[in-house]
């Protein structure tokens, strides 16, 4: 597999640390909110490379991280009259509930910042030992980004070029303008740990140098999140944490494009930006996920409303190849056609893997996906063997399951009472007891079922 790494610029291959492991850090959300379609995005994206690389045969170590202490959260707590802890809480059970709606397997661990305070201090210990870091007179404590000779690296920035701005917060108390906060001083109200410096609390970027490095080592193979944490986020693990080390942090950098909302970047100021709770009320969440890898991770997406509707019609297009596969006429013995599209269905297996083989190139890979189930329901419009449908759901589910599509559905427990009904509903059409007929129909409507008519005979939909 080869995936395109953010440091070099280019496509390289996949070779982990261990051939048998693969280890993944990803940036997770500030459980201070609901998270929004922007967020989605890389939770589902990276997600998709994990189900790919195990799917490979690799075990994959998947770290996500919840950012649970930082200004929004501390403010709106104030507002809530709740505590940080408690809003953190709140919010971490929301988005699993959103998340696993999406789809998104629950990560190998979810660290939380404030469980790993211990590692943060001693990791701002060893880089002021280092000389990378100064403790400043208001209990602050700062990286010195001049001490890191390669800062600016993974983005490309030269650091002379670098100023004092929105992007970097200036302060009296800083030895340069470009130096960023390792801790912070606490400030009345606010949570504060002890520290060698006096009550404080972490810096954003260092959470995720400390948490990464204790459950994965000093060096790990894929590190990934969303382009907007290419500078300062991404830029400032790096330099604290080689600087910490003497060792490379991550071999991979991964990074998926922004999202627009009809065609304009999405903003809060704008008011086009929407939770993924909000979207649930009116779509299927599987449709969303469908959406986003419909397009090359590394491209920017245009959402809309009516390009999710699209991708539902899609997905119901993907639910009804499955279901006519599981529905169809099958016989014991095997016919000439049978074993021809059982071999065809490497084929398109082949061209699957080397899609996403290309850097989890998922848009060309969904084009498979259609290819093939437009042609499973070719296949099934007459009786055909047990063996060839068996394969045919075999592999339909395999690569559902890889871009984990409709990978939570069950086929329907119809009960006994229904099927009865069906089929005194089939007698009665024979009979041309019209009148009958439309009374069961009715009937099983009521108990939630649609009679749909099919090459295979009649059968029931839950509606």
């Amino acid at each position: 597999m080869k995936i395109y790494n953010t440091m070099s610029r280019k496509k390289e291959e996949l070779i982990p640390q261990n051939p048998a492991e693969v280890s993944i850090y990803a940036c997770g959300p500030t459980v201070y909110s609901y998270f929004h379609i922007g967020n989605a995005r890389p939770f589902i994206v990276f997600d998709t490379l994990r189900r790919y690389l195990e799917y490979r045969g690799y075990k994959v170590r998947f770290v996500q991280n919840f950012t649970d202490i930082d200004d929004k959260m501390i403010r709106r707590a104030n507002e809530e009259g709740v505590s940080v802890k408690e809003l953190g809480d709140r919010f971490i059970r929301e988005y699993y509930q959103d998340a696993d709606a999406l789809g998104v397997e629950r990560a190998s661990v979810n660290p939380r910042a404030t469980e790993h305070i211990g590692d943060i201090i001693a990791l701002v210990e060893k880089l002021i030992e280092k000389g990378h870091a100064y403790a400043a007179s208001n209990g602050d404590v700062y990286f010195s980004v001049r001490s890191y000779p390669p800062y600016g690296k993974l983005s490309g920035r030269n650091i002379d070029d670098l100023e004092s701005g929105a992007r970097v917060d200036p302060s009296e108390h800083k030895r340069d303008p470009l130096d960023f906060a390792l801790w912070k001083a606490a400030k009345p109200d606010e949570p504060a740990w002890d520290s060698p410096w006096g009550m404080g609390r972490p810096g954003w970027h260092i959470e995720c140098s400390a948490m990464s490095m204790s459950i994965l080592g000093e060096s790990f193979d894929i590190h990934c999140g969303g382009q907007d944490l290419i500078f300062p986020h991404h830029e400032n693990e790096i330099a604290q944490s080689e600087a910490a080390t003497g060792k490379p942090f991550a071999r991979y950098w991964m990074h998926n494009g922004y999202i627009n909302i009809d065609n304009v970047k999405m903003s809060k100021s704008l008011g086009n930006v929407f939770t993924v709770r909000e979207l649930a009320e009116r779509f299927d969440l599987e449709a969303i996920r469908l959406f986003m890898l419909g397009v090359h991770y590394r491209n920017p997406i245009n959402f809309s409303f009516e390009l999710i509707e699209q991708a539902q019609v899609a997905l119901d297009r993907l639910r009804t190849a499955r279901e006519r596969l599981r529905d169809a006429l099958t016989v014991e013995t095997s016919t000439e056609q049978d074993e021809a599209f059982i071999a065809s269905l490497e084929g398109y297996h082949a061209r699957f893997d080397a899609a996403m083989d290309d850097d989890m190139n998922t848009a060309d890979a969904l084009g498979v996906l259609f290819e093939y189930a437009r042609a499973c329901n070719s296949f099934v419009t007459v009786t055909r063997s047990k063996k060839a449908v068996e394969a045919s759901i075999a592999l339909l589910n395999t690569l559902l399951g890889v871009l984990g599509l409709l990978t939570s559905e069950k086929q329907e427990e119809i009960p006994e009472e229904a099927l009865r009904l069906l089929s005194e509903r089939v007698q009665a059409r024979k009979e041309k007891n019209y009148k009958r007929a439309d009374e069961i129909r009715d009937l099983l409507k009521s108990m939630g079922f649609a009679v749909e008519d099919t090459a295979q005979g009649p059968k029931l939909k839950k509606i």
